[in-house]
């Protein structure tokens, strides 16, 4: 029996019977697992190798968050070690050592 076969019946048992709590869960839990087999196979996650794909996916994307954490924390070194630069020589030409740069 199908899914979809389980879902119809419990239906149908609900419309003769009347809507017991049981008869109701049933139906929502066989909708729901109908409802998410729909969507895995959609996406092309129902086979058996869905789960490596998965795994090999949520390692690029940490792979991908490390690579632009890194390069956000060297653009910010960058920037900090050129403004340090520009402050030394502002300095060295208060200090009248502007001719020490030339």
């Amino acid at each position: 029996m199908t899914r979809e076969d389980m879902l119809a019946r419990l239906i149908a048992q609900a419309s003769t019977e009347g809507g017991e709590l049981i008869t109701l869960r049933a139906i929502v839990e066989e909708a729901s697992e109908l409802g998410a087999t729909r969507v895995l196979d959609r996406l092309g996650l129902a086979d058996a190798s869905a789960q490596d794909d998965i795994d090999e996916l949520r390692e690029l994307l940490s792979a991908w968050r490390d690579a632009k954490a890194s390069a956000w924390k060297a653009m910010v070194a960058w920037l900090v070690r050129g403004a340090l630069a520009l402050l030394l020589v502002g300095i060295a030409m208060r200090l009248g050592l502007g001719g020490l740069l030339q």
